[in-house]
């Protein structure tokens, strides 16, 4: 690991320089660099170069196969998913009202420009067909550094900071050293808000259709919320 940014001890955000952290992780993978951090859902790593994403699948031992995610943030999500009002109010009321995460999977507009000076490789490799999955709501610190991203008009890529189909970690230590061997900047907050003993991450929605991509925390709470308020039953995903 070439340095380490390392806030020890609660299990949360609270009290943290999340704003000081979250610039010295956006200016670590601005550079190229290789960031692993704290999320509520579980530990993520970050990268934004075509080197740093090779770096992070080889070392995460992944398929291409596998997409990324693009770091995001509401202000992203407004600018590049394309959804209608019904589905906007639906995100908002699961990542604002309720305070949820939440994977939003959604048709994207590839020309904007926030996506136009990201390398050919890593945008393939984060977007699967004419869809893009962005994780909202994942903790004050990815959201300031999804805000950072599209202030600076400098999009991210993110994964779970894991083992390829090893199941999420939620705390630093508990992170495979192949992972961690590759960091230039590892941001400690104690466990992840969400943790738990089947290693899920976040649940994600296809919002074309309401299908579920992946059961993970929260499910049961995001079901309800969308049943409850939006009279909508979501559905298991057709192979």
């Amino acid at each position: 690991m070439n340095t380490s940014a390392t806030a020890a001890m609660p299990t949360n955000e609270t009290g943290r320089d999340i704003g000081g952290d979250a610039q010295r992780v956006f200016d670590v993978v601005a550079g190229g660099g290789v960031a692993i951090i704290y999320l509520d859902v579980a530990y993520a790593v970050l990268g934004r170069s075509e080197e740093s994403v090779r770096r992070i699948y080889g070392a995460k031992n992944r398929s291409f196969s596998k997409p990324t995610g693009i770091v995001g943030s509401l202000e992203i999500h407004d600018a590049l998913h394309i959804m209608g009002e019904r589905e906007k109010a639906v995100v908002r009321a699961v990542t604002v009202k309720h305070d949820l995460p939440l994977a939003v999977v959604a048709p994207f507009r590839r020309e904007h420009p926030f996506l136009h000076d990201m390398n050919p490789f890593v945008l393939d490799n984060a977007v699967k067909g004419d869809t893009l999955n962005l994780l909202l709501n994942a903790g004050k610190l990815r959201n300031r550094i999804g805000r950072l991203c599209y202030e600076h008009m400098l999009p991210m890529v993110g994964s779970s900071a894991n083992m390829s189909l090893s199941g999420s970690r939620y705390r630093v230590e508990d992170i495979e050293p192949e992972l961690t061997g590759i960091a230039d900047i590892v941001i400690d907050y104690g466990q992840s808000r969400y943790h738990n003993p089947e290693g899920r991450s976040s649940t994600m929605i296809d919002f074309r259709d309401f299908s579920i991509v992946r059961k993970g925390v929260c499910f049961d709470t995001i079901a309800e919320v969308m049943r409850e308020e939006f009279s909508i039953t979501l559905k298991e995903k057709q192979a």
